[in-house]
């Protein structure tokens, strides 16, 4: 891997507006769309657009119901058109809302032969890689979306994304600001996602007091928003003000109840010391993982790690990391596998998955602690212990 990514850029100059309408951006869209339906039901572009609207709203909100709904909405466009690119397009980033990465990086690499020239098309791919673990393809068409349009958003804000992985930190908020100077004002949800991905990287590098200014002006921008609300969690963590990342993960977790979320809760409950509490969310987290475990959008990390580190089941938590590892192979599933291994005294095999995770240059903290243990046990000991809020 380059382990950077070169870019063109146009000179950019800051378009954000004033104001903010009391509908999101999705919502918005999608009252446009409705009503365009209205006049029109065979609108194939209103069709298309009111997916796509669905699709976004699932990320402000969190909600997958709107992804089923996008798929009525889709369904709709390709009775009109059953082979239209656009709505082709929609079924992929569908697919990878809904964590069928195989699925989608199948159909993007069609629609890539299709059109070898469109820009977000590439972006599906990065998205499709990253998740799988397919690093140097991912590079490689993220480089084609910043070739194609030097300077545009989607392909800056994945180009931050690798350069993370890569472990150029730096690197990667330079191409966030760049994203975010780009990114129009009334595109509030937008604004607050590239806000907390900095709010993410300043932590990464060691600057709280700017990572919980970038969260809180990112829940400014967007109210209640389910990543910044994480994002902030950890900033408090950082800071050992565990109540605070309670009370913030368990709002998180009213917002979006979804097991990997109730896992970061009984884990900052643990590190509280509110033991018991602790518990009987743990609990409550497990039934719930398990429930999903068998499907493509799944909590087996945090089970892995709950396993291990909290119920002490180590082959339970073996067992799932071989099952998620077979569906992907990217650094944080790689990471789950190694603790496993690790905590199953597997130490040969720990060392050999958790070398290939830093091999890619990641310097994410957790990632990094579970190496140090790892490189320092015994063969046929294990250390495991809790790793804390991630």
């Amino acid at each position: 891997m380059k382990k950077v990514l070169m870019i063109l850029v146009l000179a950019a100059s800051s378009v954000h507006g004033q104001g903010m309408n009391a509908a999101t951006p999705a919502e918005q869209k999608i009252n446009w769309a409705q009503a365009t339906l209205k006049k029109d039901s065979g609108n194939l572009r209103a069709h298309n657009a009111l997916a796509m609207a669905l699709a976004q709203r699932a990320r402000e909100t969190a909600a997958p119901s709107f992804y089923a709904q996008a798929e009525l909405a889709l369904a709709k466009s390709l009775a009109i058109s059953p082979e239209n690119f656009e709505a082709r397009k929609i079924r992929t980033w569908i697919l990878l809302g809904k964590h069928d990465f195989n699925a989608a990086l199948a159909e993007a690499r069609a629609l890539n032969r299709l059109a070898p020239d469109d820009v977000m098309v590439y972006g599906l791919l990065v998205d499709a890689h990253l998740h799988l673990g397919n690093y140097e393809e991912a590079e490689k068409a993220a480089q084609w979306m910043l070739d194609i349009r030097p300077g545009n958003v989607p392909g800056l804000t994945r180009g931050a994304h690798l350069r993370e992985l890569f472990g150029d930190i730096e690197g990667a908020l330079e191409l966030m600001q760049m994203a975010y100077d780009q990114t129009p004002q009334s595109e509030s949800e937008e604004c607050a996602w590239i806000l907390t991905q900095m709010a993410h990287l300043e932590l990464l590098r060691g600057e709280r007091d700017r990572a919980g200014k970038l969260a809180e002006e990112a829940l400014q921008r967007f109210p209640e928003y389910h990543y910044a609300l994480k994002q902030l969690a950890e900033v408090r963590a950082a800071g050992k003000q565990w109540g605070q990342a309670v009370t913030l993960l368990q709002q998180r977790y009213r917002l979006a109840p979804h097991p990997e979320n109730l896992f970061d809760v009984a884990e900052a409950l643990h590190r509280a010391g509110r033991r018991k509490e602790a518990a009987a969310v743990f609990g409550e987290f497990e039934a719930k993982a398990r429930a999903e475990m068998l499907s493509v959008d799944n909590a087996n990390r945090e089970l892995v790690f709950y396993y291990a580190d909290y119920a002490k089941k180590p082959a339970e938590a073996l067992q799932i990391a071989r099952l998620e590892f077979q569906r992907r192979q990217d650094v944080h599933t790689r990471d789950a596998y190694a603790w496993a291994l690790h905590a199953n005294h597997e130490t040969a095999e720990a060392r050999k998955q958790i070398h290939a995770a830093l091999a890619v240059g990641t310097r994410d903290p957790r990632i990094q602690a579970h190496a140090r243990m790892i490189t320092a046990a015994n063969p046929g000991s294990s250390s495991a212990r809790p790793a804390g809020l991630r």
